[in-house]
């Protein structure tokens, strides 16, 4: 696969579609059960609040993923995300009921750089709140 977004049709600010991903209780199970990270906060809500969380919390690495999808939707190539990183700035809170979370991501292009490379600069948010911070991705265009 390669990207579908041409270099030279981009500019900086060009906004990404933005998208919502449902957070539930069953999910984080299966992120846990994929990934092997089975620590008590991602699934158990009495272990959750003992360590002082408001609640079972889903786990960073799952929340980074979500993310991401806004920029591989976009570009239509996973292989094409070159670097990504983000700080984690506060949990994602997944109450047990049929609702659960969910995770808000905007993203708009910040730079153009070098090789055919776009700077996406990402927004996470959940519940109102900033959930990953300096959420940033390096993209190789075609």
């Amino acid at each position: 696969m390669t990207a579908k977004i041409a270099y030279d049709d981009i500019e900086v600010g060009t906004e990404l579609p933005a998208q919502t991903f449902p957070v539930t209780r069953a999910a984080l199970v299966q992120y846990a059960g994929a990934s092997g990270d089975f620590n008590p906060i991602h699934w158990n809500e009495k272990f959750a609040r003992e360590v002082g969380l408001p609640d079972v919390i889903a786990h960073g690495m799952f929340t980074m993923a979500e993310a991401i999808r806004v920029v591989t939707d976009w570009v239509g190539d996973p292989g094409a995300v070159v670097e990504y990183g983000v700080r984690f700035t506060k949990p994602v809170v997944v109450p047990n009921d049929d609702q659960g979370a969910t995770v808000e991501v905007s993203a708009k292009v910040a730079a153009k750089l070098d090789d055919n490379t776009v700077r996406v600069d990402l927004v996470a948010t959940s519940a109102g709140q900033k959930v990953l911070g300096m959420s940033r991705a390096v993209v190789r265009l075609a």
